[in-house]
């Protein structure tokens, strides 16, 4: 598939839906794909005729998170540089609503950039995972901070220890999501419109306000994930989760301390 369509953007009413669109590998995100959405969060941001937006995956899936054939390759995790960060900072920095329709696989980032937007709906069929630790590396987007917050310490241990998948009924029940649906975005496209109807400078202010308490924590917490990932993902353990994936076995991490 053509690269250039490995995120699908159209605008309906003033709002923007920005697909992920590369089935063929479960919309698994490459660092050309960070970079897109980065530019199109940017772009909307500045754009007063976008006042909502809409995530969603194609094909049945929403992501099955990083292509981890990028990052065996060495990809740029520089704080400063990398795609990754430049997504993340343009979602949790947009200043109006982004709604999420989940369809399927949510793996990793898939499950952790819900966090950071304002409205998520989910299919019944949808299944959410967050297996840091089973890849040799450790949470992501302020996922330490934030899981905990919503569904208390043992669960987020049970997600992000274990690395246990659960259910569109669990994430609904956690927080995660608002509700589940049978078509997600179609429920997602409703909210949107109900959204694009109101006084969109209120909606701006509204969302600040929700966000400000937990801002600067979240922040700091997020800068220190990225900067354990990124050594992680230098480091011996990962190395095997990636061999162990590519070979299509199970890691062997007996020999780590």
């Amino acid at each position: 598939m053509d690269n250039s369509n490995w995120v699908l953007s159209t605008r309906s009413q003033s709002v923007l839906e920005l697909v992920i669109n590369r089935p063929e590998r479960k919309n698994a995100l490459n660092m050309a794909m960070y970079t897109e959405l980065a530019e199109q969060l940017r772009q909307a941001a500045e754009d007063a005729a976008v006042r909502v937006v809409v995530i969603t995956g194609a094909g049945g899936c929403f992501t099955s998170g990083n292509d981890l054939e990028d990052f065996a390759r060495g990809a740029d995790l520089h704080p400063a540089s990398s795609p990754i960060t430049r997504f993340m900072q343009a979602l949790l920095q947009f200043p109006k609503p982004v709604i999420a329709a989940v369809d399927g696989v949510a793996i990793g980032i898939g499950t952790t950039l819900l966090l950071h937007c304002d409205l998520a709906y989910a299919s019944p069929a949808s299944q959410f995972r967050m297996p840091f630790v089973q890849l040799g590396l450790c949470p992501e987007y302020a996922s330490s901070l934030l899981v905990p917050r919503l569904v208390g310490h043992l669960k987020a241990s049970e997600w992000l220890l274990l690395g246990n998948a659960f259910s569109a009924a669990e994430a609904e029940q956690g927080g995660i999501i608002n509700k589940v649906a049978e078509d997600p975005l179609q429920v997602a496209r409703a909210s949107a419109a109900q959204l694009v109807a109101m006084a969109p400078a209120a909606l701006r202010a509204t969302k600040a306000l929700l966000r400000a308490p937990l801002r600067e924590q979240t922040d700091e917490v997020l800068n220190k994930e990225f900067q354990m990932f990124g050594e992680r993902l230098r480091g011996p353990e990962f190395a095997e989760a990636a061999a162990a994936f590519f070979s299509k076995r199970a890691p062997d991490f007996s020999r780590f301390e």
